[in-house]
């Protein structure tokens, strides 16, 4: 070993203890984040009596009962609300994508009047709150007679309602190179078959990040549902559960296990889509 290597040890030897350190304290902050899920995942399998006089992970004398006792406990079964959050954000999803992408391909490859004015329109309503916009939509809707149905949940969707994801495509297509487009009008492809034919396929992960936030932010909704839905058996599954902590009194251990089963969907579906969420994240944006 040179001497250039015994001066340069104890350095290395500081770099690495903080390293290790570093990743130490990340670990501990996670397991202290993921704490609170973890503990309502084991009391879902304990007794009631059991749940809050233990406040460890150890896994002793699990049962099932309290998901086989949740899913009938209220008016309709929890395959009800679950059937009805999957039809709507299953629609959301659909919406958004093509609603939203056709919309993203006009502003960011063709060219109008006003696109400007219009595009800063479309990013204002970002800033307006929801609850802003709820009464009008509210008397829109009940003068449509749309209440307590889907409707109000989907049918506006399908307009490009949802600005973050026309953004959001309109800054990954300006990462595209024209030369794309100007080669598909010399093959005789019009804007719509440039679109459909080749914008698509180049977008796949700007979709996939537009598909994974909508189902996410329509399948957490609360206050959407609360609003237009009245019929308990039109109720979603954020519906359901806080329904349940009312009716259910002290039965813990069946909340739990319904708020486990409430969670389950959207782990699945973002393990399935990460990869294609952090390549859209990541490449927004960049020329």
């Amino acid at each position: 070993m040179s001497a250039a290597d015994l001066a340069d040890a104890p350095r290395r030897q500081s770099s690495l203890a903080r390293r290790i350190a570093m990743h130490v304290l990340l670990i501990l902050l996670a397991l202290g984040m993921l704490y609170p899920l973890l503990w309502m995942i084991v009391s879902s399998l304990r007794d009631n009596s059991a749940i809050f006089s233990d406040a460890s992970l150890a896994l002793r004398n699990l049962s099932l009962d309290n998901y086989a006792r949740g899913w009938d406990a209220q008016q309709n079964s929890f395959a009800t609300y679950f059937g009805n959050s999957f039809l709507i954000t299953g629609l959301a999803i659909v919406a958004n994508i093509a609603a939203c992408s056709l919309t993203a391909y006009a502003f960011a490859r063709m060219t109008f009047r006003l696109k400007a004015l219009f595009m800063a329109i479309l990013l204002g309503t970002i800033m307006l709150p929801e609850h802003v916009t709820i009464v009008p939509q509210y008397v829109l809707f009940s003068e449509l007679g749309w209440l307590n149905t889907f409707l109000p949940l989907t049918v506006p969707k399908f307009f490009a309602t949802e600005a973050f994801f026309v953004f959001l495509i309109v800054q990954f297509m300006r990462g595209i190179p024209r030369d794309i487009d100007e080669a598909a009008a010399l093959d005789g492809c019009g804007p719509f078959q440039t679109y459909s034919r080749i914008m698509l396929p180049l977008i796949t992960p700007a979709l996939a990040t537009t598909a994974i936030f909508s189902f996410i932010w329509t399948w957490n909704d609360f206050f959407r549902p609360l609003i237009f839905l009245t019929d308990n058996s039109l109720f979603t599954v954020p519906l359901a559960v806080r329904l349940f902590a009312d009716i259910g009194g002290t039965d813990w251990g069946a909340l739990f296990a319904m708020s486990v089963l409430s969670l389950l969907p959207i782990f699945i579906f973002f393990v399935f889509g990460q990869r294609y969420l952090i390549r859209g994240i990541a490449t927004t944006g960049l020329k």
